[in-house]
């Protein structure tokens, strides 16, 4: 009997955390989707790669939030199949921010240093404010690291941008704002490999466990 009631008091307390989880899920996804209209327009604005990229970092991330809520408490080959979802499309921001930092090369634009800075540092304390909120959640399965790494990740492209625009202001010059849009899609490139291998591992492990037929 002492087991069987161990084993409740646990199921208890993990929906109690996932209930807390799912709570901070929707704080950070509305953070994140009402940046991603502040950045976009600021971006387009100041003419600012750093601030493009995280512009889309902040609309995949809450794209990443709403479908870790959906799937909360399922299956490990749901929460991994999302898990592998979501590090593609981290996969594929990356590459679109070469792209994009390459095209902008070309046009030898000037980013407006002040814009940067402000919009930069608003977002730094919306996304260290989503990353304390994860920060207790970033263990367990590739769902939920995954949702941790694009946190901290916009947290460090935040100072990165910050930094760019001094940078900007100081040597009247394009190529901060440039190195920093790179330096951010190799970030995303980086966290999709960690977060496919960890789900493809759980996958694997999921079926070698499966009874065979």
């Amino acid at each position: 009997m002492s087991g069987c009631c161990g084993n409740d008091h646990d199921h208890d307390h993990d929906l109690n955390l996932d209930g807390v989880y799912r709570k901070v899920l929707w704080i950070v996804f509305a953070l994140n989707a009402a940046m991603f209209g502040v950045e976009a327009v600021a971006g387009a604005v100041a003419g600012s790669v750093s601030l493009q990229a995280d512009a889309l970092d902040f609309l995949a991330d809450a794209g990443n939030y709403l479908i870790a809520l959906y799937v909360l408490g399922r299956t490990i080959r749901w929460r991994a199949g999302a898990a592998m979802f979501k590090g593609g499309a981290m996969g594929l921001f990356g590459l679109y921010v070469l792209g994009y930092s390459a095209y902008m090369a070309s046009t030898g634009r000037m980013p407006e240093a002040p814009v940067m800075g402000a919009v930069g540092a608003l977002a730094l304390v919306v996304n260290v404010t989503s990353a304390l909120l994860l920060f207790r959640h970033r263990g367990g399965d590739a769902n939920r690291r995954s949702v941790w790494l694009c946190s901290r990740n916009d947290a460090i492209a935040n100072v990165a941008v910050i930094g760019a625009a001094a940078l900007v202001f100081l040597t009247r010059s394009h190529w901060p704002d440039l190195v920093v849009g790179f330096l951010m899609a190799a970030l995303s490139l980086q966290s999709a490999f960690q977060v496919i291998r960890q789900a493809t591992g759980e996958l694997r492990h999921r079926d070698a466990a499966l009874p065979a037929e």
